[in-house]
C-alpha cells in the first residue's frame, strides 16, 4: 500500500517547479533532482499510534517527481540510524545511557559524523580499523548489514535498492571502511526521497518504533526558524535548505544532508494556515551541491502551495 494517495494536481506542481527552476538557468536540474512531496489535512503530530506500523494517516495526498531514484543521501541517513537506535533500545538491543544520548543529540541536532561513527558501531557492533583477514571480514560485513535487515524486515515496498550500512565521514574512509566501500564505491549508502518521506512521516504521526520514542526524535529533529538562533550557527540545516524558504512562523523539523556532490534536506512543516506537509528534496552534482539558492526556493514554493484557501 503506497503510504499517500497520489494527486494529479500536486504532481502538476512539481513538474511546473522542475521547470521553472531550470529556467532559471539550472540545465539539466531535472535529472539531477529528487523531490517527494506529501500533504495532510491536520497535524501528524496528533496522530498517534493507532497500530504502531506507520500505515498512512487518513487523507495524506502527495506526488514525487523521480521519487524513486536511490541516491547517495549525505547526512540525511542519519535518520536512519536515528531511528534504528531507537528500535535497537526498545528491544533491549542496546543500553541507553548519557553517552548514547550523547551521540544521538549530536549526530541529528549538529550533524556530527563522528557521533554517527558512534552510533553506527553501536547498531552493528563492529568497529573501524585497519584491514582484516577475509574470514573476520566477513563476519564484520555481516554484522553491518544489521540495519538493512531490519529496514527489509518493514516490508515497504519503497524500501527495496535501500542501502544503510556505512558511516558518514569528513575525509573518506580508510582501512576495512575503504574495503567495504566497494573498489568503485558501489556500496556507498543508498537512500531515496520516497524512502525517506515515509520515514519521517512515521516519526512525527508517531507510528514507528513507539510513540515516546517517536517523541524524542522529534524533539532531536526540531529546528529554530529564529534569526538570531540561525545567525549563532553557520551550520544550522536551515539557511541553505528547505527551512530557509518558509514563510514567518512556520514549525520545521528536518534532517539536512551536504557534500561536495550533494544538497539534501528531509522535512516536516506545520504553517498557520496552510495544510501540514512533509518534503524531501535531494540534489546531486557540484553545481546543486553549491547553489544554496535552489532547496529554500522549492521550500517556498510548494509551502505556498499547501496554503488553504
Amino acid at each position: 500500500m503506497a503510504f499517500y494517495s497520489s494527486s494529479a494536481a500536486m504532481g502538476q506542481t512539481l513538474a511546473d517547479l522542475v521547470r521553472a527552476l531550470e529556467l532559471q538557468g539550472r540545465s539539466g536540474l531535472a535529472q539531477r533532482l529528487s523531490i517527494t512531496w506529501v500533504r495532510y489535512p491536520a497535524s501528524l503530530l496528533a496522530c498517534g499510534a493507532a497500530d504502531g506500523l506507520a500505515t498512512p494517516p487518513a487523507a495524506a495526498q502527495g506526488a514525487s517527481w523521480g521519487g524513486n531514484r536511490q541516491l547517495y543521501p549525505a547526512s540525511v541517513v542519519k535518520l536512519v540510524y536515528l531511528i534504528a537506535a531507537e528500535a535497537w533500545l526498545q528491544d533491549d538491543l542496546l543500553v541507553d545511557d548519557p553517552e548514547l544520548r550523547r551521540a544521538l543529540a549530536a549526530m541529528i541536532q549538529d550533524s556530527s559524523n563522528d557521533a554517527t561513527g558512534l552510533v553506527v558501531d553501536l547498531l552493528s557492533g563492529t568497529t573501524s580499523g585497519p584491514a582484516l583477514p577475509a574470514a573476520a571480514m566477513a563476519s564484520w560485513i555481516e554484522q553491518r548489514q544489521l540495519v538493512n535487515q531490519w529496514l527489509a524486515a518493514l516490508g515497504w515496498p519503497e524500501l527495496e535498492g535501500v542501502n544503510a550500512c556505512q558511516k558518514t565521514w569528513g575525509d573518506g574512509p580508510f582501512g576495512r571502511e575503504r574495503e567495504f566501500y566497494g573498489s568503485s564505491l558501489e556500496n556507498r549508502n543508498r537512500l531515496s526521497s520516497d524512502v525517506t518521506a515515509r520515514l519521517l512521516q512515521a516519526v512525527m504521526a508517531s507510528a514507528l518504533v513507539s510513540p515516546p520514542a517517536c517523541g524524542r526524535m522529534q524533539a532531536l529533529l526540531a529546528r529554530s526558524l529564529d534569526p538570531g538562533q540561525r545567525a549563532a550557527d553557520p551550520e544550522n540545516q536551515v539557511d541553505g535548505f528547505l527551512g530557509e524558504g518558509l514563510p514567518p512562523g512556520a514549525r520545521l523539523w528536518s534532517k539536512a544532508g551536504w557534500m561536495s556532490q550533494a544538497r539534501h534536506d528531509a522535512a516536516y512543516v506545520e504553517v498557520d494556515g496552510h495544510a501540514p506537509f512533509v518534503l524531501v528534496a535531494f540534489s546531486e552534482g557540484e553545481a546543486c551541491a553549491a547553489d544554496t539558492t535552489l532547496l529554500p526556493e522549492i521550500g517556498r514554493r510548494l509551502s505556498a502551495a499547501c496554503r488553504i484557501a
